[in-house]
Formats: structure tokens, sequence, C-alpha cells
């Protein structure tokens, strides 16, 4: 991902009311984000914890959502995030929505997914496990590559349609 200002990333939400945009918190360590390690940017809200914010880069452009998450905890033993394919225990993956971008979302109409709760998609695929005898580093690069796509998916459909 390439390196964004905070003026970026506050520029970029599509899917945000003004109201919504004053409550925007970076994360506190945003100025040591390292971009060449990124393929997008997730942070639960630092003050607010059932609000959370994505940041793809769709069509060569910051594209920022709001996201909140569900009330209460899963009673599932193991759940799977949608986006980085990663079996957790079941209280690490949320119900996570986005109000559609435009009319749809003036509507109230939204589109939700499970998420690792604490955002952290980008890092749990990276995470250096030993490899199997069978598996090979271009199966590690896939996961990556797959949740970076599943990611701008995401987005992509909270802002299809859209005016």
């Amino acid at each position: 991902m390439r390196p964004l200002t905070e003026q970026d990333v506050l520029g970029s939400f599509v899917n945000a009311d003004d109201r919504e945009l004053e409550l925007v918190e970076l994360p506190h360590d945003f100025p040591l984000t390292e971009w060449d390690h990124l393929d997008f940017l997730a942070w639960r809200d630092p003050h607010t914890r059932s609000r959370g914010y994505i940041v793809a880069e769709i069509a060569g452009e910051p594209t920022g959502i709001v996201l909140r998450a569900a009330s209460g905890s899963s009673s599932a033993r193991q759940s799977i995030c949608n986006i980085c394919r990663t079996m957790q225990p079941g209280n690490q993956v949320t119900m996570f929505t986005a109000r559609k971008a435009g009319p749809a979302g003036e509507k109230g109409d939204s589109i939700g997914t499970y998420i690792c709760a604490d955002l952290s998609c980008h890092e749990n695929v990276r995470l250096a496990l030993p490899l199997a005898p069978s598996e090979y580093r271009a199966s590690v690069d896939m996961k990556i590559d797959g949740t970076a796509r599943r990611s701008r998916a995401f987005v992509e459909r909270v802002i299809e349609d859209a005016a």
C-alpha cells in the first residue's frame, strides 16, 4: 500500500456522514505505520470499540469505510474470518457491518461479514509459521494476495451503485 497521510485517510471515507467523520480516531501508532507491509489499513477505534475502519486502494485511490461491530460474542468454539480465512477462537471473530455508500446507505442498506475482531487480518496471514513438509512459500504469498483481494472486494461492495 502506498504511504498515506492523516488527511488522505480522513478524506477517504465513503460511507460516513459529517458527524461520523468527526469521531474518527486514527490508531495511536499511525505515524509508525510500515506501509510496505500493508495491503490495506484496518483498525478498531481506540475510544469506541464498536467502531472499526478499513482503508483499501480502489482504482489507485484510498477508499475508506466505517464498520460497526456486532454487540455480544459468539458461542462458537471456532470461527473463520472471511477476509484472511484464518481459523480463530469464536470470540476472536466478529460480525462487522458497513452502511453502503450513496443513496443505498441513506436508505439504511448495509452489508456485513465476519472479520478478525481486532482487524489484524494483514498480520495474521504474515505470521511466520514453520512450513509443513508439503507446504511451500508461495502458499503464504497466496494467502496474502487472497486477503488483499477479499478486503478490496468488501470495500467495493460498500461503494457499488454509489453515485
